[in-house]
């Protein structure tokens, strides 16, 4: 990982996940922080992360890095951690039983995830799945359902749920921008996740990145585990 994609790029994109994530549009501009169960979701996905290798976290924070080096690492991390829960909050169903439908099928998701302990490249592609069918059932959807005006989306929903109470399932109708929002957050969130420092083992196997050099009590560690395999 460069020193601009380190100090700036990563840290700047997990913010700005953080920032829009918690952003609601109603009348007004408010900002509303994760609930403590997508704090809980958020730790289960750095450690599945950090499992399947796609985040090494001895690369951010480590005791041979620069005192600055390793405050910056620290502070990704950190950000990595908020910008994970405001990522579940911000697909998760606000009420009712599409938001306990969502958690149980996050908690249930994750808890598989990290018991299999994919590669990253696999991970990054379940992400991918994972939060894409979120954001399509709720921001297109739960909002047809919702949408007081009964559009022809609306109208198809009605058909396929007929015998469904619907008072289940609706939500707060959306402010129009706030799907568009959440597509962005998406996006610079999995671009975020992409970006994050791989794990230099995997499965037995050294992988340094290209143009990469890592600390030299970190190689003597890894050249100690090689010998031992």
């Amino acid at each position: 990982m460069t020193a601009v994609r380190e100090a700036l790029v990563l840290p700047g994109l997990l913010l700005t996940v953080v920032l829009l994530g918690g952003m609601r549009l109603t009348d007004h501009l408010a900002f509303v922080p994760p609930p403590l169960f997508a704090l809980v979701l958020a730790v289960l996905l750095l450690g599945t992360l950090i499992r399947s290798g796609a985040l090494a976290p001895e690369r951010l924070v480590h005791a041979a890095r620069p005192p600055l080096a390793a405050a910056n690492g620290g502070l990704a991390l950190v950000a990595l951690f908020l910008a994970s829960a405001q990522v579940f909050h911000l697909v998760t169903p606000d009420s009712g039983l599409p938001r306990l439908a969502f958690d149980v099928f996050f908690l249930v998701l994750l808890l598989n995830t990290w018991a299999s302990a994919p590669d990253r490249t696999r991970l990054l592609r379940s992400l991918m799945v994972i939060f894409g069918s979120a954001f399509v059932f709720k921001f297109i959807l739960l909002a047809a359902i919702s949408d007081p005006s009964g559009g022809r989306l609306h109208r198809m929903m009605q058909v396929l749920l007929d015998g469904v109470t619907l008072g289940t399932l609706t939500q707060q109708p959306f402010h129009p921008a706030l799907g568009y929002l959440a597509f962005l957050t998406l996006a610079l969130f999995l671009a975020a996740v992409a970006l994050l420092p791989p794990s230099v083992r995997r499965r037995g196997r050294l992988e340094i990145p290209p143009g990469e050099l890592l600390a030299e009590p970190v190689m003597g560690e890894i050249a100690e585990g090689e010998r031992q395999h």
